[in-house]
């Protein structure tokens, strides 16, 4: 007879060959002789890095399955513990804990050799799973593993294309569907709940088989954290409760475009000036240079010496004031890392504040044909530095806001001031680096009111970092890499709790052969004005990429998108707020809001903008008609006015008027028709 301990929402079920542990009556694992849920085992990895991208392999010596398990219960607490063989001593200890809503599965190491853990969880046939950080190929997860470590994307990111084979050839950067530069430990699943798992050791979570998901990790995990929700709108918020979220945008986020410019002072105003004379509502200029620049065989790169260069922007301590009295902020560019030609780099290692060998020599990193030093956050000396290096060069110089760029690079074979091995720090850099910016904010009076923009991040950005972007994708049309890559991006990432998120309009990465032409740009930025900010880049080798002010019809294009993003601003506040409050993000995918239609769950390149606007980009060269997948419910063509019901519909699409709908029963109608008045 079976034998069920009932705590306050799990209870585990003990059966004559094992047990199954449920929660809010969802079976997540299962427990049996002769089909185990843990392996643990040994092994040996080689992971080296080339500027960002990370060969990784591994040697697995040993993987043996846990086949006896003995479940202890004792008040509030049920222990498991685990051996190999039935005569054998305990290898494992697991505790499952109520922790509020959620069951907490917490781990003891026994055997001090194990390095390798393996967790089978159940699954159906037909369940999806969503999440695991910022996907860039893939929304719903189900048929693939992902390796989750934070690094380079990758430039194509599909071993099947010429320019992914091209940048591995040259440059060992080609990339993988799964590389990304916010991993997270974290999935959700349509049998609704929530897995996440505190580790920052390498992770891959497999979900390729019909009967169950397995979660590779190369640590016992400290714990295993799931919760269930009614909704997945309830999900994310309970799963954001657990791990942040962002603040609002400061209000002026929402008055113009950010316009990436760089070459100087007189070269910025000459374009502020073209734009505000066409009639471009400017929000920002973006500034990514302001500390000087270097040129590599890459194309234009920065002088990683994080303070005002007066000669490549003579007068810059005061024109930012006279911008900022024309409504313009300015925005600049920081990372975590000290060029080794600056007086930073100079400071911090005569301070001892950077990473070192493992004999304590110097240890600097190859960024592309110059070398620099990785400031050592765990030291809590040297994050105060450089807390203090972003609150005196930027906070105090006027700057409203800056791209805090990489975060991913932290080397595996440095030397780190808590004893930590770097393999166990790697993904847990971004975080630090985010919380370097954060306290920076907090300590000067600014959070909520400055924006910083990440790329990369792992479990702890939510609460750090008050806004993402998508990275570094090639000025290609390509479904991995280029412009229809940020929209599963943005949907995976505001899955795992960061839900504001935005990207270079254009594109940023022109290698081998690819040069921004100027209809992506175009449909970039009508795609850019249905999302949380407008932001252009300039690109890696401008002179090989389409501008915004390349042309007067381009100019036009501009000012028209940026109009309907400004118009759009109080619907867009309301839904920032939203994910501020309850952390349900401000582009979602289509399920989230119409969870009954099966066919929204596999719809990546499609997205809700907040809960009244469907907005379904053209990712594709040389269209001017798109096939938009309506759920079922009364929409609105925004430009046209004409009503549909759902279903796969066909309508005209040209530059200039995306296909986007919204619900017919929005509170927000009037907003909405004025909006279509300014195309």
């Amino acid at each position: 007879m079976d034998k069920q301990l009932v705590m306050k929402s799990f209870e585990v079920v003990e059966h004559d060959n094992g047990f199954d542990v449920l929660l809010e009556g969802t079976l997540l694992f299962s427990h049996q002789t002769k089909r185990p849920f843990i392996f643990v085992g040994s092994g040996e990895e080689s992971i080296d890095m080339y500027r960002g991208n990370f060969k990784i392999e591994d040697y697995l010596e040993e993987r043996v399955p846990l086949r006896y398990a003995k479940v202890l219960h004792n008040e509030d607490l049920i222990t498991i513990t685990l051996k190999r063989f039935s005569n054998d001593e305990d290898v494992l200890s697991i505790k499952l804990e109520q922790d509020q809503e959620g069951l907490r599965v917490s781990f003891d190491r026994l055997d001090k050799s194990i390095n390798r853990f393996w967790m089978r969880l159940h699954a159906d046939q037909e369940e999806k799973v969503y999440g695991c950080g910022e996907q860039l190929s893939y929304l719903n997860l189900r048929g693939k593993n992902f390796p989750l470590w934070t690094s380079e994307p990758g430039v194509g990111r599909n071993k099947n294309t010429y320019t992914t084979w091209q940048a591995d050839v040259k440059d060992k950067a080609g990339g993988d569907y799964y590389n990304t530069n916010f991993p997270q430990p974290t999935f959700l699943s349509t049998r609704k709940y929530f897995c996440h798992v505190e580790t920052t050791a390498y992770a891959d979570f497999d979900f390729r088989q019909e009967s169950f998901h397995e979660l590779q990790i190369w640590e016992v995990p400290q714990s295993i954290l799931f919760e269930c929700g009614s909704t997945y709108k309830e999900l994310v918020t309970r799963l954001t409760a657990r791990l942040g979220r962002q603040p609002e945008l400061p209000d002026w986020t929402y008055e113009g475009i950010w316009l990436g410019i760089q070459g100087g002072t007189e070269k910025v105003q000459e374009k502020i000036d073209h734009a505000l004379n066409k009639g471009l509502k400017v929000g920002a200029v973006w500034c990514q240079d302001w500390q000087g620049k270097r040129i590599t065989s890459f194309g234009k790169r920065l002088m990683w010496n994080w303070k005002w260069n007066p000669e490549e922007y003579p007068n810059l301590d005061t024109k930012i004031h006279e911008w900022k009295s024309q409504g313009i902020k300015f925005l600049g560019y920081i990372n975590p890392y000290v060029a080794v030609e600056g007086h930073l780099y100079k400071e911090a290692k005569e301070k001892g504040y950077l990473a070192t060998k493992e004999d304590g020599s110097d240890y600097v990193v190859d960024f592309g044909e110059f070398y620099c030093g990785v400031v050592d956050f765990t030291n809590e000396e040297a994050h105060t530095w450089y807390v203090s290096v972003i609150k005196e060069n930027l906070i105090n110089f006027g700057l409203d806001g800056w791209m805090a760029d990489f975060g991913e690079y932290l080397p595996t074979d440095v030397k780190l001031s808590n004893g930590v091995s770097a393999k166990v720090m790697h993904n847990a850099w971004p975080a630090m680096w985010a919380k370097a910016n954060h306290d920076a904010l907090k300590e000067s009076g600014r959070w909520g009111d400055i924006v910083y923009f990440m790329r990369a991040g792992y479990t702890g950005n939510q609460k750090y970092c008050p806004l993402l972007w998508a990275g570094d994708q090639s000025v290609d049309w390509s479904l991995d890499d280029g412009l229809a890559s940020v929209i599963p991006a943005a949907l995976s990432a505001g899955l795992s709790g960061c839900g504001i998120s935005h990207s270079d309009i254009g594109g940023y990465t022109s290698l081998h052969g690819n040069k921004r032409s100027k209809e992506l740009l175009l449909r970039w930025a009508e795609m850019a004005a249905f999302t949380p900010v407008m932001r252009t880049h300039e690109g890696n080798r401008p002179d090989d990429c389409f501008q915004f002010d390349g042309d007067d019809e381009t100019l036009d294009h501009f000012v028209k998108m940026t109009n309907v993003y400004v118009e759009l601003g109080p619907y867009l506040k309301e839904a920032v707020k939203l994910n501020a409050t309850e952390g349900i993000p401000v582009q979602r995918p289509l399920f989230m809001e119409y969870e009954e239609d099966e066919l929204s769950y596999d719809i990546k390149y499609q997205y809700m903008l907040g809960s009244d606007i469907l907005v379904a980009p053209v990712h594709e060269e040389g269209k001017d008609k798109w096939t938009v997948y309506l759920p079922e419910d009364q929409w609105v063509h925004l430009w046209s006015g004409v009503e549909y019901n759902g279903g796969y519909v066909e309508v005209e699409a040209p530059v200039g008027k995306p296909p986007v709908f919204y619900r017919k029963a929005t509170k927000h109608r009037v907003l909405f028709e004025r909006v279509a008045t300014i195309i």
